[in-house]
Formats: structure tokens, sequence, C-alpha cells
């Protein structure tokens, strides 16, 4: 549960419901909220539950109105999408300063977002997402000096999809792994659609082309997807890249590797593959395609 804040004391009387202060919900760890701006794009951590809430409505409209996942019945209600990880892991937000309302109104809006998940908090709670559908801890145990930051619930809005939707996210994304010193990145990435042979493309491509080193190799914990389901030779390298989803795109823009295996998530509607990302290879490239100048909040600069 989130804490309740500081209870009101003495005889000093609750200020209105539009009065009240936002509940501070999430420590930064000595980050601050805002990461940086372009233009009239801001990147932040979410540090209260509204913020949360926000990601969550987003997160539904691009996953259940927009895609092919089924809502749970309190999902529908809410038209939130709402998972108990979101309860400790953080938020990653791209917000348009600029936006308006249906009045004409100026209403900043949640146009992006990502959901963080760092080991330690995960060995604290309830483990890491992606260990629902992949067998990490071989990879977890051959490598247990190292930091592992999960990344999840990535999407844009449909109108903010572009080049630079996700170049600011990476670039908040970088902020936050530096800050806490991680070394690895990973997490399920998904390919839309449940039917292996119609994405018999994509899949093969990943897996002649960027299938992760053994020492990085995860596995499915079950009912196994096979990605090798063309020859190696049949797969075109610019078909195949095109088939991608945007995301994964930029995943193997900076050097991403994959799991042996793919998982169907039937709930979500989407085939997922297992990402691995170290950050000591793909830190030069990282840099190189994301590492343009953006404005940065004046408590953040060194």
């Amino acid at each position: 549960m989130w804490p309740i804040g500081t209870p009101f004391g003495g005889n000093v009387p609750r200020p209105a419901p539009f009065m009240r202060p936002r509940r501070i919900i999430r420590d930064l760890t000595g980050l601050p909220a805002v990461l940086g701006r372009f233009g009239p794009f801001e990147i932040r951590l979410a540090t209260t539950k509204q913020e949360i809430r926000k990601a969550q409505r987003l997160r539904f409209h691009v996953f259940y109105e927009e895609g092919n996942a089924t809502p749970q019945q309190g999902t529908a209600l809410m038209r939130r999408d709402i998972c108990p990880f979101d309860n400790f892991c953080d938020h990653l937000l791209v917000i348009d300063r600029e936006a308006r309302n249906r009045f004409g109104r100026n209403k900043p809006k949640v146009v992006g977002t990502y959901r963080l998940l760092r080991r330690d908090v995960a060995e604290r709670n309830l483990g890491f997402y992606s260990q629902r559908e992949f067998d990490i801890a071989p990879l977890l145990a051959r490598h247990a000096d190292k930091r592992f930051l999960e990344l999840g619930r990535s999407c844009v809005h449909p109108k903010y999809r572009s080049k630079r939707a996700i170049e600011l996210l990476w670039r908040g994304l970088w902020i936050y792994a530096k800050h806490h010193r991680i070394d690895v990145l990973i997490g399920c990435a998904s390919l839309p659609g449940i039917n292996p042979l119609a994405l018999a493309l994509p899949l093969s491509f990943l897996h002649h082309q960027a299938s992760a080193a053994e020492e990085w190799s995860v596995r499915p914990l079950a009912d196994r997807i096979e990605m090798a389901i063309l020859d190696k030779n049949a797969v075109d390298s610019r078909r195949g890249i095109a088939a991608l989803p945007p995301l994964l795109k930029a995943y193997l823009r900076v050097g991403a590797r994959f799991g042996d295996g793919a998982v169907i998530d039937a709930q979500f509607g989407t085939t997922d593959v297992f990402t691995i990302m170290p950050l000591a290879d793909i830190e030069e490239r990282y840099i190189s395609y994301y590492g343009g100048p953006m404005e940065m909040p004046e408590s953040f600069v060194a």
C-alpha cells in the first residue's frame, strides 16, 4: 500500500479537497523529478499517486482500446491498466506541457511512459515482472554482482508516436540508469499478435541476427515458441527489421540481444521475447544516437 502521508494534528483544519496537496509517494533517491526538457516536452519521474494514475490511463488506452489486450473487470471499470508491480516500480513519463483540453485550456498531458524496476527493489517485493514468463534465475545467478533494471509497460500515445517521443523516453531512461549505476537492462518486448506463423519473419530475424550469447541467454519457463521458424537464408534483413515494432527497432539500434524462445501473452494479445542490453556494450551507440542536447533543470546541472 502507498503511505498515507503525514496526518493532520491538533486543531488544524483539513484543507478543502481542491486545496489538498498531492501526496508524495516516491523517494527518488537523489534524482530530481524532472530529468529534462525539450521544446514543449518534459521528461520526469512520477512522484504522486495522480501521476501514476495518468500513466495507467495512457497504458489502458494503448494496450486495451487501441491494442488487443483483454481487460479484467477492475481494469475495465476504472479504464486504467492496473498492475500490482506499479506499487513499487518507478514510472518514467513524457509530458506535453502545451497540450490543451477540449475547452482549449492548457492541460499538460502524459503522452509516453516506461515502468522501471531495479533488481534490489524487485528482490524486496514480487521479483521481476518478466519472471512470470521467462526463467531468468540462471541469468541473475551468473551475474550476481551486476545491477539489473527491468523495463516494462512502455507505450506512447498514438498522436505522439514518432522518433522524438521514443528518444525522450530513452534519454530519461539513460539518466535514471546512470544515476543508479545500472549494468544491464532487461525486459519483455512484445510483437503484436499471438500467431507465431504470422510473426515468422520478425521472430526468425531476431533469432538469426540478434540472439544473446550463452552467458546472457534466457529461456521461457514453459510453452516455448521456437523463434527460428524460417531458415537463416530465407530471412531478408531489411524486411525483418521493417516487420518489427518501433520499440524493438530502438532496442536493436543500440545493440540489444534476445533470449532463446518466445512466449504468448494471451491477456495482452502479444508474443513476447526477452531482451538483454548490457550497458557496457551499448553505451557508445546509445550516446551517439540518443545523446543530443537537451535542456536540463537547474537542480540537475552539475
